[in-house]
């Protein structure tokens, strides 16, 4: 994780090298190796370092290419480095030589504006091409790198890792967007786009930007093919493959010059991870111990994972740190995360992951891989019982409902009802459905506090539908249900929100479960490789029979944190109650305060998990609003 910030005047202005000074100052918290400018005219290129490859210890940002015709400024982790050295012809250095920075210059001078398709890895960039008079942008496949942008036609552009740079330039509008306000509202962050500020954008990820003479050109470059399945001749060898493919993800993300750190929850996500990355530095043999940060919660059992945090641990090789979560706040340290955060951000457990990230910093941490989006990326699979039933497999559909009963501790009709007969009922019965349980007034969660003039005024109805679809998923099969999981706004947006969370700590986190390699081959295969005998991701549980304890290997449930999560945010009754008495004026247009005050109410008297949900995102915008000031 390093800062890049740039500005582009199309209309040929030169740039004012203080304001790109500016723009990089205010990323600082992101570079502590340091910054630097390049001004050439009417483009100028900012970076700030933060070292954590091999090859960026000698690495220097922005890089000109020969002749003086190319400059990239990068944050980015290469991947597939090997590869491209041998196809770009690059010898007479040693590898670690050649710097990740070096490479997509290269490859852009080879491939143009296809490049981003042959990189594998995380990235953000932008080349400035003298010869085209084109500034040429792009973000990783994932969206795990941040890309925030701002356009005036004709005489502006500029771009940075963060929305904090871009108000550094005094041509920025300082705006409040009051659709993303909606958004944020009813929970709604399927527009990959938005942000809280009128004219400042996000980059979606496999997207690239042209900015040139004819204006600003947006495209997506790569994308998961649903219709891609993956056969092989046995469970076997789906497990030799998923093996090497997952355990290449975390070797990618081990490269380090610097310390390396890896969150432990006791999950299957979390501890295959570390499993993982701890028997490779063991193979490797670079002589340290993986450390590991656990949140615990020693006084709400009912969120405590140590045990198997204590299991993973028991096996060596690792050096474990714990963070007692139990003891933070919900609104803990809020106006400094506010301030890095940018926006209002809609992550009720945030302050745990803030405070794993500042244990981290204080170990000497500067990379922290996470188990995040192990979920989307391996698949539980559950669709699969309504394609089973579509297909009229009966027997197979009665057997795997029966095993999830067993391993779930549920009813059958609490599967049977959720996972095959809603896919399967046709929209006119889904309709019926949810006007007997009241919930056709508003096309978003009946717990919503939205003011309906604000709704009208915004047109959200209409906004909510078309971006959310229909999330039933009638008629979809399994793997379309995967895809839609592995495509939806969540990833880029929670991303965006743990990357400056972390970035305020100097932490780059790393995310093998959003390799694009391991993502394409998780959507390929078969169903039953992901749902079998009961066992959701089960290709995975099978590939890991040796590195992780059986205890772990064979979860069939998670710990639930929202029982902390109230507890804690029960604690701060006091400035709740008087956000809740006397609502801020920045948020009485956006809610109703009436149902608001309600849901304090019911979050109060019965620690109702919506109701509590509702008054902390409350508080959030309105606490953001306030810090902000934002002009409507």
């Amino acid at each position: 994780m390093s800062a890049i910030a740039g500005i582009l005047r199309p209309d040929g202005r030169p740039v004012d090298r203080g304001e790109l000074g500016r723009m990089v100052q205010s990323l600082a918290h992101r570079g502590p190796d340091g910054s630097k400018a390049w001004v050439e005219g009417p483009v100028g290129l900012g970076h700030l370092m933060l070292r954590t490859t091999p090859e960026s210890l000698e690495e220097e940002l922005p890089l000109l290419g020969r002749g003086g015709d190319l400059a990239v400024t990068a944050d980015a982790r290469i991947d597939n480095r090997g590869e491209l050295i041998n196809v770009l012809r690059i010898t007479g250095r040693p590898h670690d030589e050649i710097s990740d920075s070096e490479l997509i210059l290269k490859a852009y001078e080879r491939w143009g504006e296809a490049c981003p398709k042959r990189l594998v890895g995380d990235f953000s960039f932008a080349v400035w091409d003298r010869r085209r008079r084109t500034l040429f942008c792009a973000r990783d496949h994932m969206g795990v790198k941040p890309f925030y942008y701002h356009h005036r036609p004709g005489r502006l552009f500029a771009f940075g890792s963060e929305i904090k740079a871009l108000l550094s330039v005094e041509e920025v509008p300082r705006r409040l967007n009051e659709v993303r306000v909606a958004d944020y509202l009813v929970s709604n962050f399927e527009d990959k786009e938005i942000t809280f500020y009128w004219d400042i954008w996000r980059l979606p990820p496999a997207h690239i930007i042209t900015v040139g003479r004819e204006g600003v050109k947006v495209r997506k470059y790569w994308s998961l093919d649903p219709t891609r399945e993956l056969r092989l001749g046995s469970d076997q060898e789906y497990v030799e493959a998923f093996r090497e493919v997952f355990t290449e993800a975390v070797r990618c993300r081990l490269r380090s010059a610097v310390q390396v750190g890896s969150q432990l929850s006791g999950g299957l996500d979390s501890s295959s991870i570390a499993c993982v990355a701890r028997d490779l530095l063991a193979e490797e043999g670079r002589g340290e111990r993986l450390r590991t940060f656990s949140a615990v919660f020693p006084e709400v059992p009912e969120s405590d994972e140590s045990p198997y945090i204590d299991a993973v641990v028991a096996k060596g090789g690792l050096e474990p740190h714990k963070v007692s979560a139990d003891r933070l706040s919900p609104l803990g340290d809020i106006e400094r995360i506010l301030w890095h955060e940018d926006e209002a951000f809609y992550i009720p457990n945030l302050f745990m992951s803030w405070s794993t990230y500042s244990a981290a910093h204080g170990k000497g941490v500067r990379v922290l891989l996470s188990g995040e989006g192990g979920d989307d990326t391996v698949s539980h699979g559950v669709a699969y019982l309504a394609e089973l039933a579509r297909g009229g497999r009966w027997w197979a559909l009665a057997t795997e409902i029966d095993a999830l009963s067993k391993r779930w501790e549920r009813p059958r009709r609490r599967i049977l009802l959720p996972f095959v007969i809603r896919p399967l009922a046709p929209e006119s019965a889904r309709w019926v459905w949810r006007t007997l349980r009241r919930s056709d007034q508003s096309p978003w969660p009946t717990h919503t506090i939205v003011n309906p003039s604000f709704a009208r005024r915004i047109g959200l109805k209409v906004r909510y539908q078309a971006l959310q679809g229909d999330l039933m998923g009638f008629g979809r099969t399994s793997r379309q249900d995967h895809w839609q999981a592995l495509t939806t706004g969540l990833i880029p947006y929670a991303a965006e929100v743990l990357d400056r969370a972390a970035a305020a700590f100097s932490v780059e986190i790393r995310y093998p479960f959003f390799d694009r390699r391991l993502a394409e081959f998780c959507l390929a295969l078969p169903p039953e490789q992901k749902l079998s005998g009961g066992w959701t991701r089960v290709v995975m549980r099978r590939a890991l029979d040796s590195t992780l304890p059986k205890e772990i290997q064979w979860r069939g449930s998670k710990t639930d944190l929202g029982h902390n999560f109230v507890r804690s945010l029960l604690l701060e009754r006091a400035p709740l109650e008087k956000l809740v008495a006397n609502t801020p004026k920045t948020i009485e247009k956006y809610v109703t305060v009436p149902a608001l005050q309600k849901a304090y109410c019911r979050f109060v008297s019965h620690g109702e998990r919506v109701g509590a949900a509702t008054v902390w995102s409350m508080a959030i915008l309105a606490l953001w609003l306030s810090q902000t000031k934002l002009t409507p």
